[in-house]
Order: C-alpha cells, then sequence, then structure tokens
C-alpha cells in the first residue's frame, strides 16, 4: 500500500481525477479525506465486505470492477449491483450505520483509495457539501440496484446479460471482458447453460464475439436495443445527480 501523503501532489490529483465521486468533492470536502486516503490494489475474488459484518474501510475505485453480491441461506447468490470508477463501497456508513449488507466482491481487478470507515464518518460530520455529495452517490446506487431488481424479475436473461455487458463496459472503457461462463452464470442468478446459450444467442445477431473466457462487444448500439428498456435508466439519473452542485 502506498500512503498517499508521501505521493507528490500531482500524483494526489491525478489517482483523485480517476474516481467520479471524488473528483464531484469540492476541495475543501476532499483536503478533509485526503489524509486518510491510501492507494491500494484490487484482486480478483478479493472480498471488500461480508453480509452482518462491520465495515471497517471505504474503497472508492479507480479501476476495475466491483460487485454487490446478495447472499442468503444456504447458498442463494446474484449480484445486485456493480461498482466502477463511478463509486465507492461502504455506503451502509454513509448512511449512518456501518455494517454491510451485502458482499462486495472483487470480479475484476484494478485498484482503488481506501481510507477508515471511522475517518469518513468524521469527515461528514464536518462538511454539509461533503455528506450531500455522499447521500447523492447513495441515492444513484438505489436506484442502479432497484433497476437490476426489475431486470432480474422482468427482463429474460439475454436481455439481463446486454445490460450487463454494457454495465461493465461503461466502467472499464472497453470492449473486452474477461470472466468465465461459470462465473457471469452466478453474478446473474442463472445456470450456466442458459448463459453460454445466451452469449451465443447475442453472438448470432452480430452483437459480441465470446469464447470460453473472454466476450467482446462489438456492436454498442445493437447491445443497448437488446437490453430492451433495461439499461440506461441508472446512468442518466447517475449524471444528473453527480452533475448537481453541492447544498
Amino acid at each position: 500500500m502506498t500512503d498517499l501523503d508521501e505521493s507528490p501532489v500531482d500524483d494526489i490529483h491525478e489517482l483523485v481525477s480517476r474516481n467520479r465521486l471524488l473528483a464531484a468533492l469540492q476541495p475543501s470536502d476532499l483536503l478533509l479525506l485526503k489524509a486518510a486516503l491510501k492507494s491500494v490494489p484490487l484482486t480478483v475474488r478479493q472480498v471488500l465486505e461480508e453480509p452482518l459484518e462491520s465495515i471497517s474501510d471505504i474503497y472508492f475505485v479507480l479501476s476495475g470492477i466491483v460487485s454487490v453480491v446478495g447472499k442468503a441461506f444456504p447458498s442463494h447468490r446474484i449480484e445486485v449491483g456493480m461498482v466502477g470508477h463511478e463509486g465507492m463501497t461502504g455506503l451502509s456508513v454513509v448512511l449512518g450505520d456501518g455494517r454491510a449488507a451485502h458482499e462486495m466482491l472483487v470480479q475484476c481487478s484494478g485498484s482503488a483509495l481506501s481510507m477508515p470507515a471511522a475517518e469518513l464518518k468524521k469527515a461528514m460530520s464536518e462538511s454539509r457539501t461533503l455528506t450531500s455529495v455522499m447521500l447523492r452517490y447513495a441515492q444513484a446506487f438505489m436506484v442502479q440496484s432497484n433497476q437490476t431488481a426489475l431486470a432480474n424479475g422482468r427482463g429474460v436473461l439475454e436481455e439481463r446479460l446486454a445490460r450487463w455487458l454494457l454495465m461493465w463496459r461503461d466502467r472499464l472503457q472497453d470492449d473486452s471482458i474477461n470472466i468465465t461462463h461459470q462465473f457471469l452464470a452466478i453474478l446473474l442468478g442463472s445456470p450456466r447453460p442458459g448463459v453460454t446459450l445466451s452469449l451465443h444467442v447475442l453472438e448470432g445477431r452480430g452483437l459480441i464475439k465470446a469464447s470460453r473466457s473472454l466476450i467482446r462487444i462489438m456492436d454498442r448500439e445493437g447491445l443497448q436495443k437488446a437490453a430492451n428498456g433495461f439499461y440506461g435508466i441508472p446512468e442518466a439519473e447517475y449524471d444528473r445527480l453527480m452533475d448537481a452542485p453541492s447544498r
């Protein structure tokens, strides 16, 4: 890990600019967080939070993707949200609690700026504008999670898969997605054969090219049409909320 206080100032600003949420903060609010921030790697399958356990650290994602995975007894699992360079983990802390509701699982390696949860709570208590930005992000994430529930309940697998691929593309800015069919099946809460068949359907329409562990988006516009309305609302809401001036 690298303590940002020991990094050149230019490096600090460059790292912060890679996270849309941090970049939306006023300079005075960023200063409240700066001393506690550390640059850390994110590794595939790394668990950042466990359900019902206290959240010790907050992660502002710079690159890579973190899945928000809902879990229930005995072994039910499904992705209920996704966090990339637009956001952060630890929303329970922002909302005044501190105990994780879901598993936070790194599904694509990258990096983040982390800080102790207690330090974020302290900074929020000192700044109404910082709290405002954090709460607006929480609202944007709730819209994403609600739309995920809608897609899972009403969308056919091809539509849900198209939506998921677009969300991944948004966060990585890369048309190539390295993921196995088995892991994708876990995230979508569907049997692996069904996921493989849906990939073949999208590939047959010329929207993607898929192999055992690599999916390449060939036609983004066509893929968005294939999502059949299940993609776009959370993305627009994020832009609206995070572009709003701090109050």
